[in-house]
């Protein structure tokens, strides 16, 4: 396989496996730092003594980039390389610039008290992730057929979980026999080869694998690329107002406040009542993320294909908000080993799987003219979430303990479970643009 002819190689659009895989792993990729950052990290602080304001600090700074993300994506629908596709070249770019920041991080050599320090790390190159999350997301939106999508969110973010867990787990230990830059740049090296497999696929036939190999931009991404501004933002503003899109926004953000809170929630846990130390927290949050990315890549997805998303999410609402009333009437219970490693196993599989559930729905919502936009803000949202999460959760010795912050998350989980009850959302692609088109041959109608 060569470059000369623009068609020879790995071509997304001709290949169902190949583009589940690709999305798989592309997702495997950006877990990477998501597991440096907000499991491996927070665990060792937490085990050398860093309090929950601080913890909270550094994991709120590193959740701020993915609720700022909205401005990525209009900028990836407005400005691309077309001749390597719509988002191959954005995804290359950002795994470029993760690596230079881990391998600046690895330099400076932070310790658990740098909070500043540790927060700038990981804001940077949770910034340079965003990028990347934003590119894959647009292209998971403009490969991926409809019968692909509840499958395809799966493995997306089993894919993550994986990652997650993988960089959780091989993050901790080094981390705890070798120091913080060993961890970066390990996770710097596998994103490099995660570039590699990025270079040697094109997204649509014709296109170039490289800047400099040989291959033109497809027909069908010239015709719907915005060539200026005003039309991008018009669309994505039209998109937006539907009443549908408008109130999938608080279930959204009602999802990001279950991560955002209890990612930081878990070293705590585990580090001030059962007194584990970092390898055991990040092993524990590791395995159980495993377990998650198997979960998501098997029962998620078959469970949104054979009973649909809306249902699906519904219920595992419902269960958050039980879990988070039991973990708050239990805090005698949270020193006991089998009770914490139960708490672990339960929420990371209970967050992915619920984000599972959404995704489709999100992906419905999306015109495809300005997938990448709309669908980051849809994230963005449930980042800011995230982010929300991760700041009540520093507020939390200010409003009776660590044990309110699952009060928190049961009320974003409540008010999510109470707009999936009463709203109809969209069940199939462009929904409400073709109600709306039979609504304008209605009116055309002689009377």
């Amino acid at each position: 396989m060569t470059d000369q002819s623009g068609g020879a190689g790995l071509l997304l659009e001709h290949s169902r496996p190949l583009r589940l895989f690709t999305l798989f792993i592309l997702y495997v990729g950006q877990g990477m730092p998501i597991g440096l950052f907000w499991f491996a990290v927070p665990a060792w602080m937490a085990v050398n003594g860093a309090s929950a304001a601080e913890v909270g600090s550094v994991a709120a700074l590193t959740a701020l980039p993915w609720s700022l993300k909205l401005v990525n994506g209009f900028i990836m629908d407005r400005y691309t390389f077309l001749p390597m596709g719509r988002r191959r070249a954005w995804i290359l770019g950002a795994q470029l610039v993760m690596i230079a920041c881990l391998v600046v991080a690895a330099f400076i050599d932070p310790l658990p008290s740098d909070v500043a320090v540790l927060g700038a790390i990981g804001f940077t190159v949770n910034l340079a992730t965003t990028f990347q999350d934003v590119a894959v997301d647009g292209l998971a939106v403009d490969i991926m057929t409809e019968d692909e999508r509840a499958r395809g969110s799966g493995m997306m973010f089993g894919g993550q979980s994986i990652g997650i867990a993988t960089a959780t787990a091989i993050c901790g230990f080094v981390i705890e026999d070798f120091g913080a830059p060993a961890a970066f740049l390990i996770v710097a090296l596998l994103i490099f080869v995660l570039c590699a497999y990025v270079g040697s696929f094109r997204e649509r036939e014709g296109e170039r694998k490289l800047p400099w190999s040989s291959g033109q931009s497809n027909q069908r991404n010239i015709d719907i690329q915005p060539e200026a501004w005003w039309p991008l933002l018009k669309s994505t503003a039209l998109s937006m107002s539907k009443l549908a899109s408008l109130l999938w926004l608080p279930v959204l953000f009602g999802r990001g406040i279950l991560y955002g809170g209890l990612t930081g929630t878990t070293p705590l846990i585990g580090a001030n009542y059962a007194g584990w130390s970092t390898s055991e927290i990040a092993s524990l949050t590791a395995s159980a993320g495993l377990f998650a990315g198997v979960l998501c890549m098997t029962l998620g997805g078959w469970l949104g294909d054979r009973f649909g998303a809306k249902r699906i999410a519904i219920m595992w609402l419902v269960t958050s908000i039980s879990m988070c009333a039991v973990m708050y009437l239990s805090v005698p219970l949270w020193g006991d080993t089998a009770f914490f490693i139960g708490f672990v196993y339960f929420w990371i599989p209970l967050d992915l799987l619920l984000t599972v559930a959404c995704l489709p729905i999100s992906m419905r919502l999306c015109d495809p003219k300005v997938a990448a936009t709309q669908f980051t803000i849809y994230m963005a949202v449930s980042n800011f979430g995230i982010s929300f999460g991760a700041f009540m959760l520093s507020q939390t010795e200010a409003f009776g303990g660590l044990s309110t912050i699952f009060i928190v998350v049961g009320a974003g989980a409540l008010i999510s479970l109470i707009l999936m009850l009463t709203v109809k959302y969209p069940r199939r692609p462009h929904y409400y643009a073709i109600r709306e088109q039979k609504e304008i041959l209605a009116a055309q109608r002689p009377a």
